[in-house]
């Protein structure tokens, strides 16, 4: 399931280039019998099959290494976000533990060094989280991509990110904003601060509370408030 999406787009470029190796591992092979089983009933009765903590440990036992950062993803762990994002991508061995069926026996959290989520969100298993996690993280390495960009996405400066636009400058009547075709670049980076502002402020109002917002920011606020206000928005 990793190996195809984590194999195109930026993060098989990564491992082509060789600034990092990603490797799945079916957690079978320490399995437990015949029948390399990995799961039982759950204590005390209910719905859905646990992971015994058997084959798990035997696994960290053989892939956990002294500079490893060791992750369980589970719906209780803390959020994944582009802070924590970046760093992970500082540390230089990850172990990801994918949960199953209805989770990990809890003996195992003992084992592990943290437990990220992706949201609020019921999947099937942890390989969908994982491929999250794993993307987030190859992309801030450096040399995987320019600089620059990583800065300028979503949550790269605390924000979200401002609008973008292509060709053409008109598209069904809406065309793109006067500033953005100027040529006046110092134009161009205080229109995207107060775009990246305004959209902040509309759909993310948690980021901007917790922000310290430099006197450009507060300026640029004041604004949009007072556009808002009138109905209206600057091209």
């Amino acid at each position: 399931m990793l190996e195809a999406p984590l194999g195109e787009s930026i993060p098989g470029r990564v491992q082509a280039r060789g600034l990092a190796a990603v490797r799945s591992h079916d957690l079978r092979r320490w399995g437990l019998g015949r029948h390399r089983s990995v799961d039982d009933y759950t204590y005390g009765g209910g719905a859905g099959m646990v992971l015994r903590p058997e084959p798990i440990a035997a696994a960290l036992r053989e892939l956990r290494r002294p500079d490893s950062t060791v992750i369980l993803l589970d719906p209780a762990g803390e959020r994944l976000d582009q802070a924590l994002a970046r760093e992970l991508a500082a540390r230089s061995h990850l172990v990801i533990v994918c949960g199953r069926y209805e989770g990990v026996d809890e003996r195992i959290r003992s084992l592990v060094d943290r437990e990220l989520s992706i949201g609020d969100v019921v999947l099937s298993g942890g390989e969908p989280a994982a491929i999250v996690v794993i993307d987030a993280v190859l992309r801030l390495l450096p040399g995987a991509i320019e600089a620059d960009s990583t800065v300028d996405e979503s949550f790269g400066h605390g924000l979200l990110e401002y609008p973008q636009y292509t060709r053409p400058a008109e598209f069904e009547g809406r065309r793109v904003p006067d500033t953005l075709v100027s040529g006046d670049h110092a134009a161009v980076r205080r229109w995207r601060l107060r775009e990246a502002l305004r959209r902040t402020r509309a759909r993310r109002p948690d980021l901007l509370a917790g922000r310290a917002l430099s006197d450009d920011e507060l300026e640029l606020l004041a604004e949009i408030e007072s556009e808002e206000a009138e109905g209206g928005s600057r091209a």
